[in-house]
């Protein structure tokens, strides 16, 4: 076993035999996400690089530790791309984190998620014990999917130690218009575009302005690009790598940010605040001082559900409370990978 994989373990089994909570740490670009965590950081830096890729079989195996922003700059130098394009919020990022905290950007309402992308993984459970689940093949799932399980699970299941992943190719040809309309206009629109075969990569409306992005072939774009309208967006990568980032003026308001994940055809909701629509209608982000109970049961009733993304009071609980069958399913796995509760404590749920 690798020196700096050992002393992971090592550290993890003094952690489960005195019951001393851990907190696993990457760059902290998303330290915020979550629940208050409690416990000694566990730096996981240090297991760093890339074990594995080759173009043609689009995937790439890296540890822990490895900088998304090194990852990504490799892909591009063979013209590839972590599809689900996921946000930074920091430059210290890692492809670790990245799969734990399972957020994904604008491009996901195309391409897919992250669990989407993960074909395998390596785990330090509560014991310290080295576990591999998938593989680094397309095909390689039988039975239960814990490779994918990890992504979004914040780290409460143990130590990802290596992930290997899906690729894909750089669009051939890309652009983005713009188009002044009113919410419900732009949510007519997306839903009607979505039923068609445009090659719509992204999406988001705010206040007044819906953008589009199209990607694929030079023709297909070309085709879309007339037939939807608008006005082209000078900068547009720099404008969607905001838009990931969280960079502008909305982003950057005091307050509650919330994460509103609702079917694409939810009409706008009567909720007072500020909105920020993505992926066609399915992920909705609201500023707003309303609590917690009135955001969730508009949220339910639409047909979704709702996450405290940033700010406000933790105290109703970041994330959507679990029905109790489900919550009986994460405290199952819990016991199995982490019997003596060490990891990230109440970082999802407080008594997980």
């Amino acid at each position: 076993m690798d020196t700096t994989l050992q002393d992971f373990a090592d550290r993890i089994g003094h952690a489960t035999a005195t019951r001393s909570p851990l907190r696993i740490r990457g760059g902290g670009s998303k330290d915020w996400y979550g629940q208050d965590v409690q416990g000694t950081v566990l730096d996981t830096t240090p297991y760093r690089g890339i074990t594995d890729y080759e173009p043609t079989e689009l995937v790439i195996t890296a540890r822990c530790g490895t900088p998304l922003a090194e990852i990504e700059a490799h892909l591009a130098r063979h013209g590839q791309m972590l599809a689900f394009e996921p946000p930074h919020f920091g430059p210290g990022a890692t492809i670790g984190g990245t799969v734990a905290a399972g957020l994904s950007g604008p491009r996901r309402q195309a391409a897919g998620a992250v669990r989407d992308f993960v074909l395998g993984a390596v785990l330090l459970d509560g014991k310290g014990e080295t576990l591999h689940f998938g593989g680094k093949v397309m095909k390689n799932v039988a039975g239960y999917d814990v490779s994918r399980l990890l992504a979004g699970s914040l780290g409460v299941f143990g130590l990802i130690a290596e992930v290997s992943l899906k690729v894909l190719p750089q669009p051939v040809a890309e652009c983005t218009v713009r188009l002044h309309m009113n919410e419900d206009e732009a949510l007519r629109r997306l839903n009607e575009w979505g039923g068609q075969p445009l090659p719509v990569s992204a999406s988001s409306w705010h206040d007044g302005v819906l953008a589009v992005r199209l990607s694929g072939a030079r023709s297909a774009v070309d085709a879309a690009r007339k037939r939807i309208g608008g006005e082209l967006l000078d900068d547009a990568d720099g404008w969607w790598r905001a838009l990931r980032e969280h960079d502008g003026a909305f982003f950057a308001d005091a307050g509650s940010l919330w994460r509103l994940s609702l079917p694409t055809i939810a009409p706008p909701l009567a909720l007072q605040g500020t909105q920020l629509i993505e992926w066609g209608g399915a992920q909705r982000w609201l500023r707003t001082d309303a609590d917690a109970a009135t955001v969730r049961a508009a949220a339910g009733q639409a047909g979704g559900h709702a996450t405290l993304f940033r700010g406000g009071d933790r105290q109703a609980g970041v994330f959507q409370p679990l029905a109790p069958a489900v919550l009986a399913i994460h405290r199952q796995l819990k016991t199995v990978f982490d019997p003596a509760g060490v990891f990230n404590r109440g970082r999802m749920y407080k008594d997980l």
